[in-house]
């Protein structure tokens, strides 16, 4: 799987947990970028896209993303 795919399906996982079609992810997307995405909804975001692609995150790679982009690099490195 390429980062497109993940990044497709890690969006539509973002729509669907923040109810907001509209939102568009790129690499460079940060929690700043999108509306509603504080740290209660960042939690279910993170619970959502280990189920989704059955991984699991630690703490400190949780911590470690700055972005979109680097949260796709480790669910990359997972699968």
């Amino acid at each position: 799987m390429d980062n497109k795919e993940i990044l497709g399906q890690v969006q539509d996982i973002f729509q669907d947990i923040l109810d907001n079609d509209a939102i568009v992810l790129t690499d460079h997307t940060t929690a700043n970028d999108v509306d509603d995405w504080d740290s209660l909804t960042h939690i279910q975001l993170v619970v959502s896209i280990e189920k989704h692609f059955k991984i699991k995150f630690t703490s400190k790679e949780i911590l470690s993303w700055k972005n979109v982009g680097e949260m796709i690099d480790d669910i990359k490195a997972k699968l």
